[in-house]
């Protein structure tokens, strides 16, 4: 005898039908991410913290280093005059001094500028010579004695070449800067092609695609993340050796005005053009970073 059949059962007790549970599956369902440990987004922001948290430990930070900075000030200025012309609350009278001159923000400017040319430069030159030594393996080879050996040469050390070629004024100081950005974009541009996936390649060239627009549609998107980087790296070394490189027989720029400062016995004033350049230098790196970003996919 066969077992009586017996019809599912809902929690009010109406009959429901087989296929029907098949096709819905059980009628309650844990919410996702649910359990002892909570919600998925719950425990990303316990791990995390708020948003505020990293802001906040900065200022943090940046008070603690204030006060350390007065403290020793204060503490050393019987010894050194230069010392006592550091005191933070010295720097107030010390920006208003030269933001009255106009010498900030037309030294910061000049910076800039010569800053934006050696980029340039370097870019056109790194990019060309990247592609080059990624794509083929003899002109690495051959390439990589030389490469390697100007890489290891301190840009600032052609600086009495570049005065005696190029004279005096913007041109020496871009090309410095061209010297110290151009390694880094070769480099990353290098490391971008010999990361191709070759199916990539093969496929275009299935499609009948010319070298021109393998370059153009396959090399060069697939690329911009290395070079990118490059770039980002490229910009704080340059803006490293923008400022030794205003020293060298230019009139004008950050790197000069600190000569300046320290000629006139103007510590303070010297003091407060450091901070500028280590602010200019942040604000730079956030903006790469805001330029250089991923594009968002299209839907």
């Amino acid at each position: 005898m066969s077992a009586p059949h017996r019809t599912p059962q809902d929690a009010s007790g109406t009959p429901t039908d087989l296929d029907d549970v098949a096709r819905t599956g059980p009628s309650r369902t844990a919410p996702a991410g649910s359990g002892p440990g909570g919600s998925a987004p719950a425990r990303t922001a316990r791990r995390t913290g708020p948003r505020w948290a990293g802001p906040a430990w900065g200022v943090f930070g940046v008070l603690v280093t204030v006060a350390v900075w007065w403290a020793f000030t204060h503490a050393a200025a019987g010894a050194s005059t230069m010392i006592a012309a550091f005191q933070p609350e010295r720097m107030p009278g010390a920006v208003a001094s030269l933001f009255e001159r106009g010498v900030v923000v037309q030294d910061g400017l000049t910076s800039l500028w010569r800053l934006l040319c050696g980029l340039a430069v370097a870019t056109g030159l790194g990019v060309p010579l990247g592609l080059l030594i990624g794509s083929y393996r003899r002109f690495r080879w051959t390439s990589a004695p030389v490469v390697q050996f100007l890489r290891m040469v301190s840009p600032l050390s052609w600086a009495p070449v570049a005065v005696a070629l190029l004279g005096v004024g913007n041109a020496p100081v871009v090309f410095l800067v061209a010297a110290a950005a151009v390694w880094p974009i070769t480099m990353n541009t290098a490391a971008g092609v010999q990361a191709l996936d070759p199916l990539h390649l093969r496929v275009a060239e299935t499609l009948g695609a010319t070298p021109v627009e393998r370059l153009r549609t396959v090399v060069l998107p697939s690329i911009r993340p290395f070079v990118m980087t490059g770039v980002r790296l490229a910009l704080g070394i340059s803006w490293v050796v923008i400022v030794p490189a205003e020293m060298l027989g230019v009139s004008s720029g950050l790197g000069y005005e600190i000569l300046n400062a320290r000629d006139r016995l103007a510590y303070d004033e010297m003091l407060v053009v450091i901070l500028v350049i280590g602010l200019l230098g942040m604000a730079l790196d956030q903006l790469a970073q805001w330029l250089l970003r991923e594009p968002a996919p299209r839907r």
